[in-house]
């Protein structure tokens, strides 16, 4: 069993912020402490560290996860630390101009990482963890969880792997290697479950929101979607790439309210069911 080792953040210095924690690198080592925020229980960091570990020991191209830390009060784990590393949102926050190059990388990451068998003994199906959400928790309306529900039991099966979390910004490079970050929510299913999420955060963050954790206009982000998504479809057919698109928007709304739900320990409001129940079938 792993258990928590107490760090000194005196021997730190912050070094980045996101939607549920705070990173933390080491002045004398390379490696990275991300803390979670306060109201993230413990047994969180270490779900995202055991599943860290295993898809580090799968050999997806990933930071080691160490051990697992906590300040006295925040709970998370320690990385190993990549030095020069910069998320592909933060090099086109910087170099918009390669914007192309950048979708044709993220594209092939993508495929790459989609096209790897998971180790399903020790990865969670995408599909078991949103079902057992919906059966679980009251996050949304009757009629969502219905349909939720019955997408979910219609939904293809895969064994591959997802990121989870899939976009821009939780995926580095040191100009060498390309590595996933973040990868708390790995699980296993078909590739719409991450397409999906990415087009949302391509799409629905507003300029607020994507300057924070991407460091982007809504605009640049949308502008991204639409060179990535033909290189990872490998067609520029309008109507192929529509025909995605619609695919994958009910996969998209299935996996909305369990992530609202995740960041901000509340329900998702009845307007934002109202206006995602029509994505998904009755």
């Amino acid at each position: 069993m792993f258990e928590s080792e107490t760090i000194d953040l005196e021997q730190y210095v912050p070094s980045g912020e996101g939607g549920t924690a705070v990173t933390y690198k080491h002045k004398t080592r390379n490696s990275l402490a991300k803390l979670y925020n306060p109201g993230f229980e413990a047994d969180m960091a270490l779900e995202e560290f055991r599943i860290g570990r295993a898809v580090f020991e799968m050999g997806i191209p990933t930071p080691e996860p160490v051990r697992l830390v906590t300040d006295g009060t925040r709970q998370g784990a320690e990385y190993e630390f990549i030095p020069g590393k910069r998320s592909f949102a933060r090099i086109l926050s910087q170099e918009p101009e390669r914007e192309k190059e950048m979708a044709l990388a993220f594209a092939q990451a993508g495929r790459q990482l989609h096209g790897t068998h998971a180790d399903t003994s020790r990865i969670p199906s995408i599909k078991e963890v949103l079902r057992q959400f919906y059966l679980h928790n009251d996050c949304v309306t009757e009629e969502y969880n219905r349909r939720a529900l019955r997408f979910l039991d219609n939904a293809p099966e895969a064994d591959t792997c997802l990121h989870g979390d899939f976009h821009i910004g939780n995926i580095i490079t040191d100009g060498t290697r390309t590595l996933w970050i973040d990868i708390g929510q790995f699980c296993h299913g078909v590739p719409e479950w991450d397409l999906g999420w990415f087009w949302t955060m391509s799409h629905n963050l507003g300029d607020q929101r994507a300057d924070f954790l991407l460091h982007m206009t809504q605009a640049a982000l949308t502008s991204f979607w639409d060179a990535f998504l033909p290189a990872y479809l490998g067609t520029t057919d309008a109507n192929a790439l529509g025909g995605y698109l619609r695919r994958i928007l009910p996969f998209y709304a299935v996996r909305v309210p369990y992530m609202f739900s995740l960041v901000n320990h509340v329900r998702l409001p009845e307007a934002g069911c109202q206006s995602l129940l029509r994505l998904i079938p009755a």
